[in-house]
């Protein structure tokens, strides 16, 4: 069955400081903060949250259809997503704007730091989710505000149960408008930074958040993940990367290995264990849609 992507595609122009970014900032300096991080290794990479869910369900066997815009310059993308064999039913390309764009910096320790401009995603809500006999289940991940809300109440109209996945758009919601996302949803993922967000503005801790979804997963990087229902925890062993060389795009592919399970009937934790396995070989190549599986 087929699964909705919703969220970004964007181009990824990847840096790579070779220092740390603790020992440039100063904490007590940070109302005159002015820096600058010499990054000798620079990439340009396809990226933005849909298409590299995309690209790992794919990888996994999956039938993902991405719902996301593209700029006038997103050409090369759209052409992409056809030579990946990624149907591109949901994806739309707007004349008046570039596609989105992603400025990330690693450091050493594997921090990063993100400029992002959004550019066509904003005018990703022009296009909806259509009940369809072939769709199983939908994402609704990073992107323009409008099309989270609305994308996030037209899978619950349509009966089609979705993971709310607000990643990086975390911060643009307050506590009344997550509650509801999380009412409409089916599943709920955050890593743990964003959790503890998701809880303040809430009021809402892991506990409950669970029990009013089937399910709350917090990635813990490569801690692995604390699985949520009805209240109660469990711990999911991490996978050891065989190098850790990239973490760009390590969510996404985590929840490709999400979304590949729970299309398949699996229980959220046998997806957790797919998804820190698949995690684990992402890290160990550069770029967010390089790695392989096999």
């Amino acid at each position: 069955m087929a699964v909705v992507i919703c969220g970004s595609l964007a181009f990824d122009t990847i840096m790579h400081f070779e220092g740390r970014f603790k020992e440039q900032i100063l904490p007590e300096q940070l109302h005159i903060l002015n820096v600058s991080f010499l990054v000798p290794r620079l990439q340009r990479e396809f990226g933005g949250c849909a298409g590299n869910i995309a690209y790992g369900l794919k990888l996994l066997g999956g039938q993902p259809l991405p719902m996301a815009t593209l700029g006038n310059d997103g050409e090369s993308y759209f052409n992409r997503l056809k030579h990946l064999g990624i149907a591109t039913d949901f994806v739309k390309m707007v004349a008046d704007d570039y596609t989105a764009q992603a400025m990330i910096m690693t450091d050493l320790d594997n921090n990063q730091i993100t400029a992002f401009h959004p550019g066509a995603m904003m005018q990703a809500h022009t296009t909806q989710v259509q009940k369809r006999a072939d769709i199983s289940l939908g994402i609704v991940s990073p992107d323009g505000r409008d099309a989270m809300l609305q994308h996030a109440e037209q899978f619950a109209a349509a009966g089609i149960p979705f993971v709310f996945d607000p990643g990086q758009g975390l911060p643009m919601f307050d506590g009344e408008t997550l509650r509801h996302f999380i009412k409409l949803s089916t599943w709920v993922t955050v890593n743990d930074y964003e959790g503890k967000m998701l809880s303040d503005r809430t009021g809402w801790d892991s506990a409950e958040i669970s029990s009013k979804v089937q399910g709350l997963v917090v990635t813990l990087g490569a801690k692995g993940c604390e699985v949520w229902q009805q209240g109660h925890m469990q711990w999911v062993q991490p996978v050891k990367a065989e190098a850790v060389v990239d973490p760009t795009g390590c969510g996404d592919a985590w929840r490709s290995a999400l979304l590949f399970g729970l299309d398949q009937g699996w229980d959220l934790l046998r997806c957790a264990e797919l998804g820190n396995q698949v995690g684990a070989r992402k890290i160990a190549t550069r770029g967010p849609q390089n790695y392989t599986l096999t």
